[in-house]
């Protein structure tokens, strides 16, 4: 067994994993109820909703390069990323809960003001702990199959915390009368978790200045990055990120259609809730959805990395990404025939969903070992930065196609207790937001995916194994 294949330690792969605790839940509750919050709760129009929460991704967007140029440059003057880790694992959790802590009675453009800024806030501390958290399996293991292992079980807390929040979230809001009540008891709960799991992953970061020799790195690289890192502006994170884009196209093919994926579940996500409410005529069937989603994904996940070992992690994505797009697909059926049955395909969906979760995630430290073997040096925090923002855009926009679907198809806002009834058309577009963009999209990912260049003979090279000090 080569360097490159050493295990690595239980606990390591533990504490990794649950990180997802956090990355999970912030990822699936505020785009499971946070649009419906606005327009159903705070009478907030669906058009300005969406506008409400694209504006805390873009803002991400923008600083989320930035934040891995620090990062970077954190570890090369410190030997650490876990003081970033840090800070966004306790920051997080207030403004999480101040997002949903709006006090009854106010207006909707007030509600929409409010949870605006909170939002930013908690978007801006997820991001300071995500993109040195995903910069992390680049530094921790060398080995191609040890990689696809560490992200795979990441993946199997992620699904497992997908399916808490986006079960466990809706039950804690309706176990209340007062919908503003219990949105906030959500919101503590999940936000206490959320930020509970990024501080336990934050110990899988280097302690100190061990980590300044990180595998893979050549020492001269690292002395002229750390001679020009207190020269460099804000504006070297975007350049460098840039310029990532540019040199590697592993990367851009692999971000494009990681990009067009999320876009494709960020739109699902957001519509699950109306699919439950408006289509399947019942609030508890998002909770029944998110079961059937996540449930086979718990279960599949550990299989996505076994056949990946046998054809190669692009072959895997590629046939999770068609099994997915198929089972999106055959959800059209329910502008016909609305029932029980939609749980089948969306429990397909969620099988290849494990696959298109884990795979592309162990891709992403592949790339980031081979463009430091082509150019000799470190940009970890920046690869993962610019994926961050890549990730962020595709959830966030495919909310905001929900909501121009919404708007355009005469989706009817509501507040509190009113009730208010919706359109033929209105109910078209929620499920064609539900079935065949996402469909198309994920398809569309395909193409992307096709120019995938890196095998396992391109990345699975020596690898100098990092100290147990290295690893927390």
């Amino acid at each position: 067994m080569t360097a490159a294949e050493r295990p690595l330690p239980r606990g390591v792969v533990t504490r990794y994993a649950i990180g997802s605790i956090g990355t999970g839940g912030f990822a699936t509750l505020p785009g499971l109820v946070l649009v419906y919050y606005l327009t159903d709760t705070l009478g907030v129009a669906a058009l300005a909703a969406g506008l409400v929460v694209t504006l805390a991704k873009v803002w991400d967007v923008v600083i989320d390069p930035w934040i891995g140029a620090r990062s970077d440059r954190a570890l090369l003057e410190t030997g650490t990323r876990r003081k970033w880790m840090l800070l966004g694992g306790a920051l997080l959790p207030v403004g999480f809960i101040l997002t949903f802590a709006v006090p009854a009675g106010i207006g909707p453009v007030a509600s929409g003001v409010w949870v605006a800024i909170a939002f930013l806030a908690t978007a801006t501390a997820f991001s300071v702990f995500q993109v040195p958290y995903l910069a992390l399996p680049a530094e921790l293991t060398g080995g191609y199959d040890e990689r696809t292992r560490l992200l795979t079980w990441r993946v199997v807390v992620l699904t497992f915390a997908i399916l808490a929040f986006g079960a466990g979230g809706p039950e804690i809001r309706g176990a209340f009368a007062d919908e503003h009540v219990g949105y906030l008891v959500m919101a503590i709960v999940a936000g206490i978790a959320i930020g509970a799991g990024m501080l336990v992953a934050s110990t899988t970061a280097a302690r100190g200045a061990v980590a300044a020799s990180a595998p893979d790195v050549p020492d001269s690289a690292d002395v002229l990055d750390s001679a020009d890192a207190s020269r460099r502006s804000p504006l070297e994170g975007y350049r460098e990120g840039f310029a990532a884009l540019r040199r590697s196209r592993p990367f851009r093919t692999l971000l494009t259609a990681f990009l067009l994926q999320a876009l494709a579940t960020g739109g699902m996500l957001a519509g699950a809730q109306y699919i439950a409410t408006w289509v399947l005529r019942s609030e508890d069937a998002v909770t029944l959805l998110f079961v059937a989603l996540i449930a086979p994904a718990l279960l599949c996940a550990p299989l996505w990395a076994v056949l990946a070992r046998r054809i190669g992690k692009e072959r895997g994505f590629a046939l999770a990404s068609i099994v997915f797009a198929l089972a999106a697909a055959s959800l059209v059926g329910l502008l016909w025939a609305p029932g029980v049955w939609v749980y089948l395909p969306v429990g397909i969906a969620g099988a290849a969903y494990a696959g298109m979760q884990s795979l592309p995630m162990a891709m992403l430290p592949d790339v980031i070992s081979h463009d430091r073997a082509q150019h000799g040096i470190d940009r970890a925090g920046t690869f993962t930065g610019v994926w961050t923002a890549g990730e962020t855009t595709g959830m966030a926009l495919g909310a905001t196609l929900l909501t121009i679907v919404l708007a355009s198809t005469g989706y009817l806002e509501s507040t509190g207790a009113e009730f208010v009834g919706q359109g033929p058309a209105a109910i078209t577009g929620i499920v064609l937001s539900f079935s065949a963009l996402p469909a198309v999209l994920v398809a569309l990912s395909l193409v992307a995916l096709a120019r995938y260049p890196l095998r396992k003979s391109d990345v699975d090279v020596s690898h100098v194994p990092v100290s147990s000090a290295s690893v927390g």
